[in-house]
C-alpha cells in the first residue's frame, strides 16, 4: 500500500471508506480509470477532514453515477450531461461527485465553455488552483500513484494559493470568489502572480460577467464553510458582495449573527458524526436584516429557488418546536436527553445555540454535544457484535446498540444531592480556544 492510500484510509470515516470501495468496484467493472481529485485530495494532503469524495474518470461520469445509483442505493442529486458529471448521495449521508476528465475552452470571460473528453493530466492542468489539481490513482494498474503536474503539493506545504494558468481567472471570473473563500478557509496566502492576475481581472470589471448560476453555486459553498461569516466579510472588503446583493453591506451583512454561528460550531467536537444541512441556517442569517424587496433582489441575482428561501423559515419553525420539547423534558437520565437530540437535525441544534434565550435549552444542547455524543460514539459496531453476536444489518443490532449506549451514558456518576437539573450532573467541559473544528457537508 502506498503512503497516500494509507493516508486516505486514515482520513476517511467508516461510511466514506465503504463508499470508496463501492465506487472503485463499479469503475473497475466498466473498465474506467478512476482517480480521487479536487477538494478530497486537497483536504487530505492539507490535514483537513474530507467533506465530500470527488472522483474523476477517463470516461462517462454520468454513466458510472447511474450504475452506482442502481447497485449501491445512491441518489443522483444533480447531473450535467455536457460535462458528463453527477453528484450523488449515498445511504449514510456520504456525498460524492463523479466527473469525466475534460478540457474546457472559453471563448470569452464568463462565457459558456466548450467541453471535450481528456486525459487525467489534461484535466488537472485545466483546473483553477494548483491545490485542486492533484489526483490519486485508484485504478488497479497504478493504484496509489500521485499525479501532481502543477506542484500543488508544494503549494500546500508553503500554504499558498496559485492559479494553474495565467488565464485561470480571466476564463472563469467566478474563480475570484472561490479564491477569497479558500483564502479564508485555509488561511493561505495568495501567490504574487495570482494576486496580479486577480488585480487585472478586477480592473477590467470582469466580475460582472459572473452569471446567476455560478453565484448560486458559490453561495451554497459559502453556506458550508465553518467561517461563512468571515468569507462574507472578506467579500465585502473586496467589494464583491454586491454581486449577490448591494444591500449586504455593513450591519445588514449580520456580522453578529454569523459570529454566534461560528462559536456554536466550535462546540461540535472534532471528527464526530454530526451531519448538518447548512443552507437554511445560512440563509436565515443572511436574509435576516434584509427587507422583502432586498430579499427578492438577492434571489433574482443568484437564481435561488423559492424552496431554497423557504428553508430558512421552515428551520426556524421546526427549531422552535424542538426548543419547547427540550425545555419540557422532565427525565433526569442522560440517555433520555440523548435519545431526543440524536434524532434532531444538526442545523436545528445550531440554530438554537445561536437564537435560543432559554438557558436550560442552551445547557442541554451543550451537554449533548460535548458530553453525551462523544460517549455514545465510543460504542462501536465491533463492540456491539462482540457482546451480542449480532451483525450490523440485523434488525436487532440497532436496538442492542441503543441499549449499550444508554447503559454507558447512565452509568456516569449521579448528580450531587440537592441538584434538580440534569445540567448540574454533567456540566459541559470548557471549550479550548484552539480546539480543531469539525467540518460539515460539502465545500
Amino acid at each position: 500500500m502506498s503512503d497516500y492510500l494509507f493516508m486516505l484510509e486514515n482520513h476517511l470515516n467508516a461510511e466514506q471508506n465503504r463508499v470508496l470501495g463501492e465506487v472503485q468496484a463499479c469503475a473497475a467493472e466498466q473498465n474506467l480509470s478512476l482517480f480521487l481529485t479536487g477538494g478530497a485530495m486537497r483536504d487530505m494532503l492539507a490535514g483537513f477532514p474530507i467533506r465530500d469524495l470527488d472522483f474523476t474518470v477517463e470516461g462517462n461520469g454520468v454513466k458510472l453515477a447511474k450504475t452506482l445509483a442502481a447497485k449501491c442505493g445512491a441518489t443522483i442529486i444533480a447531473a450535467d450531461e455536457t460535462k458528463k458529471s453527477a453528484e450523488l448521495k449515498f445511504p449514510g449521508g456520504v456525498t460524492v461527485q463523479v466527473a469525466m476528465a475534460r478540457q474546457e475552452k472559453f471563448t470569452k470571460p464568463g462565457g459558456r465553455s466548450t467541453v471535450h473528453p481528456a486525459t487525467i493530466h489534461e484535466d488537472l492542468r485545466g483546473r483553477d488552483f494548483t491545490i485542486n489539481a492533484i489526483a490519486l490513482s485508484l485504478s488497479r494498474a497504478s493504484r496509489g500513484l500521485l499525479l501532481d503536474p502543477t506542484n500543488g503539493l508544494g503549494d500546500i506545504e508553503s500554504r499558498e494559493l496559485r492559479a494553474v494558468s495565467n488565464y485561470a481567472l480571466y476564463d472563469d471570473p467566478a474563480r475570484l470568489l472561490r479564491l477569497i473563500r479558500f483564502k479564508i478557509r485555509l488561511g493561505y496566502n495568495i501567490a504574487d502572480r495570482t494576486q496580479s492576475q486577480y488585480a487585472n481581472v478586477r480592473e477590467s470589471g470582469l466580475e460582472s460577467k459572473i452569471g446567476s448560476e455560478a453565484l448560486a453555486a458559490e453561495l451554497r459553498n459559502i453556506a458550508n464553510e465553518d467561517k461563512s461569516g468571515e468569507v462574507l466579510e472578506a467579500l465585502e472588503q473586496e467589494k464583491l458582495i454586491y454581486l449577490f446583493s448591494s444591500a449586504l453591506e455593513g450591519q445588514k451583512l449580520n456580522p453578529q449573527g454569523f459570529a454566534k454561528l461560528s462559536k456554536a460550531r466550535e462546540l461540535v467536537p472534532f471528527g464526530l458524526d454530526f451531519p448538518v444541512v447548512n443552507l437554511g441556517l445560512f440563509l436565515h442569517l443572511l436574509l435576516e436584516k434584509l427587507n422583502a424587496k432586498e430579499r427578492a433582489a438577492l434571489a433574482k441575482a443568484t437564481g435561488l429557488e423559492k424552496e431554497d428561501l423557504a428553508l430558512a423559515q421552515k428551520l426556524e419553525t421546526n427549531a422552535r418546536k424542538l426548543e419547547k420539547d427540550i425545555k419540557a423534558l422532565k427525565f433526569q437520565k442522560p440517555s433520555r436527553l440523548y435519545d431526543m437530540l440524536v434524532k434532531a437535525p444538526g442545523e436545528q441544534l445550531l440554530f438554537l445555540l445561536v437564537r435560543s434565550t432559554e438557558r436550560i435549552v442552551q445547557e442541554r444542547i451543550k451537554n449533548y454535544l460535548q458530553k453525551f455524543l462523544p460517549i455514545a460514539q465510543e460504542v462501536t459496531d465491533r463492540e456491539v457484535t462482540a457482546a451480542t453476536e449480532l451483525e450490523p444489518g440485523n434488525p436487532k443490532f440497532d436496538k442492542a446498540k441503543r441499549e449499550m449506549i444508554a447503559q454507558r451514558l447512565d452509568a456516569k456518576p449521579k448528580k450531587p444531592e440537592g441538584d434538580t437539573e440534569l445540567e448540574a450532573e454533567v456540566a459541559a467541559p470548557p471549550i479550548l480556544a484552539n480546539a480543531p473544528r469539525f467540518g460539515t457537508t460539502r465545500g
